[in-house]
């Protein structure tokens, strides 16, 4: 059974006996399991969401306020302290486009409260809501809706199944973000299932197309959870200046800490200013440690010293920040091999996990960055950030089958627990739910 199959229930809702047999058996998977060994996947799955909402109950009971009101603050101080150091400021344009749209967003804020900007510990804490199923069904609005729209406008223009017809949905594929490949192999598949299967509706056109999404996600043999083994673990984080990854190693750290792990951070991006002020301020607010050290600091040696005290202390988790300077890609290549060689040399293996953080809102350019990052080290996984905040979730379909690097976290919010686990099935549920409800 494929993951349209198992989905479609929820997708499309009670359909008869006729239609449930019409794309059911149009588009299987040569690698798809034996029904006795789904089952045990989904028994096993079931399970372990048992087991996580267990926990999850656990650890809400210790939490209270907005985590918008978290954000707010790291992000003023984070400003407050680049005004200090404006001298410093990187020449590059992502970085400094990044803090300069920041501060504007500070200033408007604050107009009327100029004593706004100084963050009180005090009043800041951090809060968790909604389970992982509303957490994509709502992170995923904004692409839904701006997918849906786009697909049944496609529809609606559909008079026949003639060479315009695959032409127009190539080119809608590919506004869509699902990927020139993507969107040409499904072409290719739908023309011969139009004479195999004599396809005719749109609704039969409609599911077909949406079927073969579905399906081409290896869902089977995709990584669901990030890796992790006793002793230290060491996380490695890699993107370019502003796609998240301060953020990211921020709210993974609370995670980490509520469930009773010792983290300690490495503020490995010397480079741009305020970069290090900010990680300080996700230390302060969840209780990790941290390593930092001077501007234009070696990397590799904060990393060094990482290494030594969280073996010291008998950490579970060093997470390491990295500079993005991507354009500058010979310098940043030698950095991150140096950083590598000395995590190898300290800790006796590669790093547990090489994540490269994504801005979604990029769209295909995120993609191209994990082509580039990809050939300057070894990845082992993706994090999607700001997947709530984009039209352009498609990328998801193509990154993996591109790539073959498995989507690891996504970020479907603003508060500290809307960082979670990629859950295939939950994507592509929250991605098609309703989506030909109106054909």
């Amino acid at each position: 059974m494929g993951l349209f199959d198992r989905l479609k229930k929820s997708l499309f809702g009670n359909k008869s006996t006729e239609e449930e047999s019409q794309t059911t058996d149009e588009l299987k998977d040569s690698n798809d399991l034996d029904s006795s060994q789904e089952q045990e996947k989904v028994d096993s799955k079931e399970n372990k969401k048992i087991e996580n909402n267990l926990t999850g109950s656990e650890e809400k009971k210790a939490v209270n306020q907005n985590e918008s009101e978290f954000t707010s603050d790291i992000n003023q101080s984070v400003d407050t302290q680049n005004n200090i150091h404006e001298s410093e400021q990187l020449s590059d344009t992502v970085d400094s486009d990044f803090n300069k749209k920041t501060k504007e967003t500070f200033d408007k804020e604050n107009a009327n409260d100029e004593s706004s900007s100084k963050i009180d510990s005090k009043d800041v804490t951090i809060t968790e809501t909604n389970d992982s199923n509303d957490k994509y069904d709502l992170g995923l609005k904004k692409s839904r809706n701006s997918f849906a729209t786009k697909f049944n406008h496609f529809l609606a223009n559909f008079r026949s199944v003639d060479q315009e017809f695959f032409d127009n949905l190539e080119d809608f594929l590919i506004e869509s973000d699902v990927g020139y490949e993507l969107a040409m192999n499904l072409s290719d598949q739908l023309k011969k299932m139009v004479k195999e299967e004599n396809l005719k509706t749109k609704k039969e056109i409609g599911q077909a197309i949406i079927a073969y999404l579905i399906n081409s996600y290896d869902v089977d043999n995709a990584a669901k959870s990030l890796n992790y083994h006793e002793g230290l673990n060491i996380y490695l984080f890699v993107g370019v200046n502003g796609a998240g990854k301060t953020t990211t190693i921020g709210k993974l750290a609370n995670r980490f800490i509520k469930r009773g792990k010792k983290v300690i951070l490495v503020a490995g991006d010397t480079f741009r200013a305020g970069a290090t002020e900010q990680l300080d301020l996700w230390a302060q607010k969840t209780g990790a440690q941290i390593i930092k050290g001077k501007s234009n600091q070696d990397p590799a040696s904060l990393v060094y010293e990482g290494i030594h005290q969280a073996k010291i202390e008998n950490a579970d988790y060093l997470m390491i920040d990295t500079a993005g300077r991507l354009q500058n890609k010979v310098n940043l290549m030698n950095e991150l091999d140096k950083i590598k060689r000395t995590i190898k040399k300290e800790s006796g293996s590669d790093p547990t996990e090489t994540l490269l953080v994504i801005d979604a809102t990029t769209g295909q350019n995120g993609l191209n960055q994990a082509k580039e990052f990809n050939q300057v080290t070894k990845l082992t996984g993706l994090v999607l950030s700001k997947l709530d905040g984009t039209a352009k979730g498609g990328i998801v379909l193509q990154i993996k089958k591109s790539l073959n690097i498995p989507v690891k976290l996504v970020g479907l919010g603003e508060k500290v627990d809307d960082l979670v686990d990629f859950d295939p099935e939950e994507f592509m549920r929250g991605f098609f739910k309703g989506i030909l409800e109106t054909s």
